[in-house]
């Protein structure tokens, strides 16, 4: 079962590594924070990450953090240097969290990618949705939450 709306961001311990800067809890308190659940085995995330990156660049100047963790599905998943590869292609330039042992996917009651999770300045979750069309169901509430509607 996914975090239920308004609950608090739960904290980011125990992660296998950190790439691109490692990120906690308390420096993301006071700025709107989208999570990124994504696996190297998973087609569908894949496709997404240009998106992802659009969402990134585009809601930057609002203040929006974005914060991608890679969650195994299988032994093969846990490879982390097929990951950074991925990362790396993909240009996910932003804190990138390699959970093999699911501490934060756990955290996160998360189970499917992709899947985002869309936080508040106050840490309160807004929105969650997962799968083929988690992108589609997330522009509205990004949109609310940043004050960008046009």
């Amino acid at each position: 079962m996914a975090l239920r709306l308004r609950t608090e961001m739960p904290e980011l311990k125990d992660v296998t590594e950190w790439v691109n800067g490692e990120v906690t809890k308390e420096e993301l308190k006071g700025k709107p924070v989208l999570f990124h659940f994504w696996s190297i085995s998973c087609g569908l995330c894949k496709k997404s990450m240009p998106e992802v990156l659009k969402i990134r660049d585009h809601y930057k100047e609002k203040g929006l953090r974005v914060v991608g963790i890679h969650m195994p599905r299988s032994e093969k998943d846990t490879d982390r240097e097929a990951v950074k590869e991925t990362i790396e292609k993909h240009e996910l330039t932003h804190p990138q969290a390699i959970d093999n042992q699911h501490s934060v996917v756990d955290a996160f009651e998360n189970e499917f990618v992709p899947a985002f999770y869309l936080f508040d300045a106050e840490g309160q979750l807004r929105h969650r949705s997962a799968g083929e069309n988690a992108l589609k169901m997330l522009e509205r509430p990004l949109e609310r939450l940043l004050g960008t509607q046009e």
